[in-house]
């Protein structure tokens, strides 16, 4: 049995039901039939993965380790079998003795040998390799099943953290849908502490109190759906339109003359050569030659026809919603209530690209800056790690700006929103900076600002698309802290 002859027999023990077995074990458990009965989007999720895992495996026990355990066996067994029996019994110990050292058969190889020497069976030979090709399947099996197990403890400890850390958010935020369920999933490998979830749970009431700040989250939101975009608000469509035709098949008006063989229309002139039998020759020859005079008569078919238009439908059209680029000002001058601003609004921003499947690529900066991508598997601890970060720092907006941009620029966050969340206590911009924008915002990249402070640099503001401030009075800050 060579090699590919090996491949192929772990391919039929992999396809032998025992991945089905696993996953029809795994679906029956009772802490993930609980969990996918409680949301429908964790429910969707879960299968997602369980599905993923099964591909995964069916491929990796497929190839366990035929290439480094059982190569030398399996070469050895292919050599064998293709011996003739009188070459078999001579090389009989020589075998068994190579199989001392690769093989758990060389117990039973020794004393099927032994037996043989007493007997001197003609059937040895082929009687002593299926013997040993079922030992090959055995330990094949055996391999794969372990194989098997391990995967799938490791799946069942992942899916185990998951629900865990979904049930942990459902207690943070019970205002989830399906999208956002599935969407945070995917980031749910993380596993959350119970401070994580006293530090979300006081972000996310710190939100719900400061009704400005939702607003501006939930503006933000809706941002993509309207920008006055002539060229993606209008679209082609096909509709049926009556359509009138001109044709002569329609009797509405005489229009004049024309040789033809119609006799419904004949003139009555031509009548006359059927009134004398001599000229009645003549009348056919005419009518087959189609040289009879006729009215020619015309008028407007009125018909249905498929008309395809280019229409404007501002209000109607469903704009693609590109991602977020969330720039956040870590600077020492944002410790205290901008700071709590910054990481709610964020916070709210997050949630928003979950539900609306967008994606979140959020930036810190203050004299340095650090990123990190909301949507990827550690997102949710990215996330975590920075709504527990202390502020400080300087500011400097140029290095953030020049990332956003090159991200822009890319096929992924083209058509994006940059939202920069900070108190624009900081130099103006280079030209070369504004022109830069500027050529962005011509190919549809949105720039949001939301000031954090009475004085921010007007000049910056002037940059962007939008901007908001809120900077509360000393009884609305004081109210917010109280309520989270």
């Amino acid at each position: 049995m060579p090699v590919t002859e090996g491949i192929n027999l772990a391919m039929m023990l992999a396809e032998s039901g025992m991945i089905e077995n696993a996953v029809n074990e795994l679906m029956t458990r009772p802490q993930l039939m609980m969990a996918a009965e409680a949301s429908p989007g964790m429910k969707s999720a879960m299968k997602l993965q369980i599905q993923k895992w099964r591909g995964y495996v069916q491929h990796r026990i497929a190839k366990v380790d035929v290439a480094d355990r059982f190569s030398q066996e399996l070469a050895l067994y292919q050599k064998v079998r293709q011996w003739s029996s009188e070459t078999f019994i001579d090389n009989a110990e020589q075998v068994v003795k190579e199989l001392e050292e690769t093989s758990g058969f060389y117990f039973k190889a020794r004393k099927l040998l032994e037996h043989e020497q007493k007997k001197h069976n003609p059937m040895f030979h082929s009687y002593f390799c299926h013997q040993w090709y079922e030992h090959l399947q055995e330990a094949l099996k055996a391999a794969q099943q372990n194989e098997l197990e391990h995967h799938k403890d490791e799946l069942l400890k992942d899916l185990y953290q998951r629900i865990e850390t979904m049930q942990q958010m459902e207690k943070v935020d019970e205002a989830g849908d399906e999208k956002r369920a599935g969407r945070l999933w995917d980031m749910a490998k993380a596993k959350l502490t119970r401070t994580d979830v006293e530090r979300l749970k006081s972000i996310t009431k710190f939100l719900q109190k400061s009704s400005e700040l939702q607003e501006i989250a939930d503006s933000l939101g809706r941002m993509a759906n309207e920008v006055d975009d002539p060229n993606q608000a209008r679209v082609q469509s096909e509709e049926l339109k009556m359509v009138e035709e001109k044709s002569d098949s329609v009797t509405d008006d005489i229009v004049g003359v024309h040789p033809s063989d119609d006799l419904a229309r004949l003139l009555p002139n031509e009548a006359m050569f059927l009134a004398y039998p001599e000229l009645e020759v003549v009348f056919y020859k005419h009518l087959v030659d189609k040289r009879l005079m006729n009215y020619r008569m015309q008028g407007a078919q009125r018909k249905l026809r498929k008309v395809k238009a280019y229409k404007t439908q501002s209000k109607q059209v469903e704009q693609d919603k590109g991602p977020f680029i969330v720039c956040i000002d870590a600077s020492g001058s944002m410790s205290g209530y901008p700071e709590q601003c910054a990481k709610a609004l964020a916070y709210g921003l997050m949630q928003i690209a979950l539900a609306d499947e967008r994606d979140c690529y959020v930036m810190l900066f203050s004299t340095q800056h650090i990123t990190y991508e909301l949507t990827k598997q550690d997102g949710l601890s990215e996330a975590l790690n920075f709504l527990s970060y202390s502020f400080h720092g300087g500011t400097d907006l140029s290095p953030v700006l020049e990332q956003s941009i090159e991200l822009m620029g890319s096929e992924k966050y083209k058509n994006a929103d940059l939202i920069v969340l900070s108190d624009f206590i900081a130099p103006s911009q280079s030209p070369d900076m504004l022109e830069n924008i500027a050529r962005l915002k011509a190919h549809k990249n949105r720039f949001h600002a939301v000031c954090l402070s009475r004085y921010g640099n007007p000049a910056l503001m002037e940059m962007f698309d939008t901007h908001w401030s809120h900077h509360p009075s000393a009884f609305e800050r004081l109210f917010s802290r109280q309520a989270s």
